[in-house]
């Protein structure tokens, strides 16, 4: 992994954040948007759902500045094996630049642990060379399973372990992220996702460790605009105590 900034500009932090159009009610006109401002602002990913990674594709050039996402499995991390594989293998012939597949969390949390390892493997291998992030939605889990699921995650040789879809409660808390970046230990990268709204959370995660930041459309377009008006438009990131 590399190095903790020791502050970060606008553009920085836009190439740490991915907006999404993931929502059930999302339509096209939500996905052409989000395309819009992905590209207008810098931000590194914009991801939609399955059915909608092809017209993402089509909006967003390939080798620019944002990259196409989609899901798999979402959001309940409950479908077959099988089936995630299929739609990994299918979101990668689309276009996808990379793609956030859901563990399955009810195997985890009933100790199913082999299959979680087992499903994570097969799907990297379906998506390559395109790279995964393990969505392992810490609402569900407690703190031992948290370190369980990010544990199958760096060792999956997955990109990512990501914290949550969007669809709970918010749980990336600066604690839970901290036992996060203890367990992986710089053999993935950290992806917050929910409930992130302000500087001084994105300063603390970034010192943590975070790299990658999943933030509602709005949120994401204030806080790289507070940046912006910030003295000397840097973003300080305070050192990991």
């Amino acid at each position: 992994m590399s190095a903790r900034p020791a502050s970060l500009g606008a553009a920085d932090l836009a190439q740490m954040i991915d907006i999404s159009a993931v929502q059930a009610f999302h339509t096209e006109d939500d996905v052409r948007a989000l395309a819009d401002l992905a590209v207008a602002q810098g931000f590194i990913a914009a991801h939609a759902l399955p059915n909608f990674v092809p017209l993402l594709r089509s909006l967003i050039p390939a080798g620019g500045r944002t990259l196409v996402g989609g899901p798999i499995g979402f959001p309940a991390g409950g479908h077959m094996t099988a089936i995630k594989a299929a739609e990994a293998r299918a979101l990668r012939e689309a276009g996808a630049d990379e793609l956030d597949l859901m563990m399955n969390v009810g195997r985890l949390k009933s100790g199913g642990l082999s299959y979680v390892r087992d499903e994570v493997a097969a799907v990297i291998e379906a998506a390559a060379p395109v790279p995964i992030k393990v969505i392992i939605e810490l609402h569900h889990l407690t703190d031992s399973e948290m370190e369980t699921a990010a544990e199958i995650v760096a060792a999956s040789g997955a990109a990512f372990v990501k914290t949550g879809t969007g669809w709970t409660p918010a749980a990336a808390t600066l604690p839970r992220i901290r036992r996060i970046a203890s367990v992986v230990a710089g053999r993935a990268g950290i992806k917050a996702s929910g409930g992130i709204r302000d500087l001084d959370t994105v300063a603390a995660m970034v010192a943590i460790g975070v790299t990658r930041f999943g933030i509602n459309t709005a949120s994401a377009t204030d806080l790289v605009s507070q940046v912006r008006a910030l003295p000397d438009g840097r973003l300080p990131i305070p050192a990991e105590a």
